[in-house]
């Protein structure tokens, strides 16, 4: 099978962009396709737009049919038969292990990492009543808030930013969660009706982070994109995902984590807690920005010793 990345005459390249349709995966990739542009205008560049099963699958939630890996797994496929040469994912939907062949290459600077609350009735998380429904599918955030607030009811809710907004506004909800980052990039920030401060709401590991993923040794695709990776933002998410690794390497836990550079040196929070946010484990530690993959070990045993493993069995018992 030809390789996506062909030539219409002898001096002209395409390269193909996996991505799937909705408005901020769109966003997103077309982001990154003016970036390659503007620093390879004598190639193409075209999108290949693909519904994923994650898309697909809207009347369960994620925890229960696989995972937030649902939402790359047919861009992946697009790269092991050639018919893209390289997939734009938000990093927070990026499972800790990929398919042989497959590697996230470069990532770019990251955005705003924190979950953002909507709540056009009540306002701020403060105001918000005993016994109000917050709609949400990230047992993440599920598990933090309980914890917070152990009177909020949790209800499922599925869909991309736009159709949560929605059905928020059509009040199936009296409040949602949703990345600062993707309400950034689709222009709908005056919607957050506060930013859950990071004490109340670690974010999910790579939140408001680009990546792009091609297949390893493809110095061709690679030579037209290293320009937009960002050193700061991969040695943070190299801890970051090292720290998801150690911890099963899945998105179907209640894990948050989130790194920031100081200097010379890494600083990592990590947290796990239970669906039911009974137990919700919290921890810190610091190193040189060398030793981000020994810090998100250091992390992870830590949790996992103090706690954790107990609570990762009680998700896989649950069933989640």
């Amino acid at each position: 099978m030809p390789n996506a990345f062909s030539t219409s005459d002898s001096r002209t390249f395409t390269l193909k962009i996996a991505t799937r349709g909705s408005p901020l995966a769109l966003w997103q990739a077309e982001w990154v396709q003016k970036r390659i542009l503007e620093q390879h205008p004598e190639i193409t560049v075209e999108l290949l737009i693909l519904k994923t099963s994650g898309d697909r699958i809207q009347d369960r939630p994620l925890s229960e049919v696989g995972g937030k890996g649902l939402f790359i797994k047919e861009l992946e496929g697009a790269l092991l038969d050639n018919r893209a040469d390289l997939a734009v994912h938000s990093m927070k939907d990026v499972p800790g292990f990929f398919p042989e062949g497959l590697e996230i290459s470069v990532i770019a600077e990251r955005e705003d990492p924190g979950d953002a609350w909507l709540s056009p009735k009540y306002g701020s998380i403060g105001n918000f009543p005993q016994g109000a429904v917050v709609g949400t599918s990230s047992l993440r955030r599920a598990s933090q808030l309980k914890h917070h607030r152990p009177d909020l009811q949790i209800r499922s809710f599925r869909g991309n930013v736009q159709t949560r907004i929605r059905k928020l506004d059509q009040g199936e909800v009296d409040a949602t969660v949703l990345a600062v980052a993707g309400l950034k990039r689709l222009d709908l920030e005056d919607r957050i009706t506060e930013v859950l401060p990071m004490e109340w709401m670690l974010p999910a590991i790579g939140q408001g982070a680009i990546g792009i993923e091609t297949r390893i040794g493809d110095q061709e695709t690679l030579s037209r994109i290293l320009h937009l990776n960002h050193q700061a933002t991969c040695d943070c998410l190299l801890a970051e995902r090292t720290l998801l690794i150690q911890m099963e390497g899945n998105c179907q836990i209640p894990l948050a984590g989130y790194c920031v550079l100081n200097g010379d040196e890494l600083f990592l929070q990590g947290a796990i807690g239970d669906p039911e946010g009974i137990s919700l484990l919290r921890y810190e530690s610091h190193a040189p920005r060398q030793n981000a993959f020994k810090l998100g070990q250091e992390v992870a045993g830590w949790l996992l010793k103090n706690g954790g493993e107990e609570i990762l069995q009680r998700v896989m018992l649950s069933g989640i």
